[in-house]
């Protein structure tokens, strides 16, 4: 057994005490953990331990705390954050855990939120939004239900398309229908929805005064 003779801030770090056992010091712990201690209390060495164990769990609670206040984070995300720190899997199952619990973390309101935000801001296909919640380690299940409040591809591709129509605005039929295919291609849309997009808003574009003879170009390549 070994008594605590002292517990003193720490000069650099108010939020954590120096443990003294037996007139010399042993080691720290984070104000949270060391609370309820006192001086003359006697330690063996399993609650040493156990106080270890609780700090090192406090540390990484405050990491993944500061890391989730930039802006909300995925499981995954703030899991590989806390192994980039060197924390043992227990240690981060237990920090993703009380998370958890608090709400500080929920992978299934993180995929409403992205999908909303892509919609409003970015809009991609299902397909694409689906791929990048994948890599973000979201499960299956709460990229369906993300998905299921988002416009079809079709609503999404024009409105992504209509992004494009004042840099391609002078563009003849061909490079317009090849640039803005490529574009929409590349926000992860299918042919069948690239299509019709393209030939709407090129009949758009030409009925808000473009000349004539883009109009009478693209009628001829839709007979």
């Amino acid at each position: 057994m070994a008594k605590i003779t002292a517990l003193k801030q720490q000069k650099k770090n108010s939020q954590r005490i120096n443990v003294y056992l037996d007139g010399g010091f042993s080691f720290g712990l984070s104000r949270v953990v060391a609370g309820w201690l006192q001086v003359g209390q006697e330690l063996n060495e399993k609650k040493i331990a156990d106080l270890r164990a609780s700090d090192e769990d406090e540390v990484a609670l405050q990491k993944a705390l500061r890391f989730l206040s930039y802006r909300t984070r995925t499981e995954q995300e703030v899991s590989r954050k806390l192994e980039k720190y060197g924390y043992e899997p227990a240690v981060v199952t237990d920090v993703i855990e009380r998370l958890k619990q608090s709400h500080m973390i929920d992978d299934e309101e993180f995929s409403k939120r992205w999908v909303e935000n892509r919609v409003a801001l970015r809009p991609r296909s299902h397909r694409m939004m689906a791929m990048e919640l994948h890599q973000k380690g979201i499960l299956e299940k709460d990229i369906d239900l993300a998905l299921e409040q988002a416009p079809e591809d079709e609503v999404l591709a024009y409105q992504s398309g209509k992004t494009r129509l004042r840099r391609y605005a002078s563009l003849d039929w061909q490079n317009f229908r090849k640039k803005l295919s490529a574009y929409l291609g590349r926000k992860g849309f299918a042919y069948s929805a690239i299509s019709p997009v393209v030939e709407q808003l090129w009949e758009e574009l030409q009925a808000s005064g473009e000349p004539e003879g883009n109009c009478e170009e693209f009628s001829s390549k839709i007979k």
